[in-house]
């Protein structure tokens, strides 16, 4: 049985591509890119690539990217959007929990939730960070963005939803937050790239600074920043408030 996340992206691409939280991507690309000192050297791993904005926004920079995810679709879309672009890139169907990289990487990227943290256990989640880690070099470094549990404890997720969804694209309503977990339940409805409707059951895990620390050092990380992730606008500047609904996380090893 498929899971939620899976569904949510089959023939999903075209649309995904008109969500809001994808129209950052030249900005988060430029912080990034500062973070590696503009080392075109540098090779770098996409994880949850998607449609794969950022990993043809690097390659067009000059840089070797991998860009891997699950959806075979969202992959599909990707190499199209390559192809007429004429970019050589090697996308990946790979699950982010078994990934078949071994200190290959010199930078790994994970962002708008791009696997972590979708994932049906905390264990799982944890897998990801470990396939990750075990992804890249010495030294390397892991930038990525995740839900802030700091958010749901003082905000409505249901608003923030409303107020932030492209038009006819997605709904979420329902939304439950559970204290014991961290994990959001709701119901997302969303229309497909030919106009099929379907209804999901979402279930995403929130993290605090401190879990998201410690989870990334017993994989290996010794270095680790946390800031509010603004869309488009990554900032080391931008310290990590109540009302930021992702974390901005930089890793390294």
């Amino acid at each position: 049985m498929k899971q939620w996340y899976e569904s949510l992206y089959e023939n999903y691409a075209k649309t995904y591509d008109q969500e809001y939280y994808t129209q950052g991507t030249i900005g988060e690309c430029d912080f990034i890119e500062k973070e590696i000192n503009h080392n075109k050297s540098s090779r770098i791993l996409d994880i949850g690539c998607g449609t794969g904005r950022h990993t043809i926004e690097f390659t067009t920079r000059g840089y070797k990217v991998v860009g891997v995810d699950l959806s075979e679709s969202q992959l599909q879309y990707a190499k199209e959007k390559a192809k007429k672009k004429n970019l050589q890139i090697d996308f990946e169907k790979h699950d982010a929990r078994y990934l078949p990289f071994k200190n290959q990487f010199d930078l790994a990227i994970m962002l708008c939730e791009g696997s972590f943290p979708l994932m049906e256990t905390d264990e799982m989640n944890y897998e990801i960070l470990k396939n990750v880690s075990a992804s890249l070099k010495q030294h390397g470094k892991f930038i990525f963005t995740t839900l802030n549990g700091l958010f749901p404890i003082h905000n409505s997720t249901e608003k923030f939803y409303a107020a932030n969804k492209a038009e006819k694209n997605t709904e979420c309503k329902g939304n439950i937050f559970d204290l014991m977990t961290f994990r959001e339940h709701n119901t997302v409805t969303v229309q497909d790239d030919i106009g099929n409707k379907r209804t999901l059951q979402a279930n995403q895990r929130y993290y605090i600074p401190p879990e998201i620390t410690w989870l990334l050092k017993t994989v290996g990380f010794r270095k680790i920043d946390i800031y509010g992730a603004k869309l488009g606008a990554y900032s080391r500047n931008d310290k990590l408030t109540i009302d930021d609904f992702e974390m901005l996380v930089i890793a390294e090893k």
